[in-house]
């Protein structure tokens, strides 16, 4: 079986003698040839051009056995092609262009052809596709609605996002307008990425778990259902939500085939209170990989013992990888799943 085949076939909630395994954000500031490409081009550089983000893609790829790959690029390329562009604020986090405030500034993105001004990341996806020649899996991806409109809304990374809930709550015409656009050009996205051969794509609603509760489905879910609703039918999405634990039933049933699942909730009860015919995917604490190889393969082992038996896992981080990743501790992560028998 290749990696791709099991990868695929977690997704399907086939039984398998071990867990297929990647890694969020896998590429980055922990492997030092991704430092010494990034000393010669900014992120963004790297992002737009298919060359230097299929490199940075497939770099973690040489060095662990992964059996699946996830293309380099931001999940802000989609504000950037309907008018709204970004950079990196020198004291770290993002800043918008502008803050989306009035309705001129609205009318003004564009959702229309952003297959054509995101082309960059379909060509990165066929050369990454090319490269693997059908053994491991190949994933793209985006953000969701409500946490691409957090950024748009904020103008940039924010601490309480005080302004978003603020126009949820007391201007809805305006927000449903905005994420009627986002939902579009996400949906224009996802349909670039799927015909350049990607073979699964996951949704980061990575602050999905700012909103109240009673909020998530209004403000973010059913844009994400919208979504799902509109890809061609089975193929798989992975919905990763931050924080959402109370939301897993609701997720569940939104079209995706597997659900992400944070590094707060014990796995192995999610899976008893998830349909058996949705996978899951996670969720070793992050910090993990800032410690020994000797911690990260004693947890890792106990998260595939509390997941024996449960078809359907996808071992990952409960989030992104951070820059102070060890490469041993990756290495004894991949090591231990991949050596693993259910």
């Amino acid at each position: 079986m290749t990696s791709r085949e099991r990868f695929l076939a977690a997704l399907a909630c086939t039984p398998l003698d071990r867990p297929p395994v990647w890694i969020m954000r896998q590429a980055g500031r922990y492997l030092p040839e991704y430092r010494a490409l990034k000393g010669k081009s900014s992120f963004l550089e790297m992002v737009k051009t298919p060359e230097l983000a299929a490199e940075v893609t497939l770099q973690p790829l040489r060095r662990f056995a992964l059996d699946a790959a996830i293309i380099f690029s931001d999940i802000l390329v989609i504000p950037e092609a309907m008018g709204q562009g970004y950079k990196f604020r020198d004291a770290g986090g993002i800043e918008m262009d502008f803050k989306l405030e009035t309705p001129a500034q609205l009318d003004r993105l564009d959702p229309v052809g952003v297959q054509f001004r995101l082309d960059y990341v379909g060509k990165a996806l066929e050369r990454v596709k090319a490269e693997l020649k059908g053994e491991k899996a190949l994933l793209g991806f985006g953000g969701s609605p409500w946490t691409l409109a957090t950024y748009m809304l904020e103008g940039g990374s924010a601490d309480d996002f005080g302004r978003s809930k603020a126009v949820f709550h007391s201007d809805r015409a305006f927000f449903d307008a905005l994420m009627e656009k986002l939902t579009a050009a996400l949906i224009e996205y996802f349909h670039m990425q799927i015909r350049a051969r990607a073979d699964a794509i996951q949704i980061f609603d990575s602050w999905g778990g700012i909103l109240a509760g009673q909020d998530y489905e209004a403000a973010s879910l059913r844009w994400i259902r919208d979504i799902i609703a509109a890809l061609p039918k089975d193929f798989p999405i992975i919905l990763y939500a931050k924080g959402t634990s109370s939301q897993f039933t609701d997720q569940a049933f939104s079209g995706a085939r597997a659900l992400g699942v944070d590094w707060t909730v014990d796995l192995g009860v999610v899976r008893k209170l998830v349909p058996g015919n949705i996978a899951l995917q996670g969720n070793l604490d992050p910090v993990l990989m800032n410690t020994t190889p000797e911690i990260v393969a004693r947890e890792t082992a106990r998260l595939l013992e509390a997941m024996r038996g449960a078809p359907g896992h996808i071992f990952n981080l409960g989030h992104g990888i951070m820059p102070q990743a060890k490469i041993e501790c990756v290495e004894a992560l991949v090591d231990t799943v991949t050596r693993w028998k259910a």
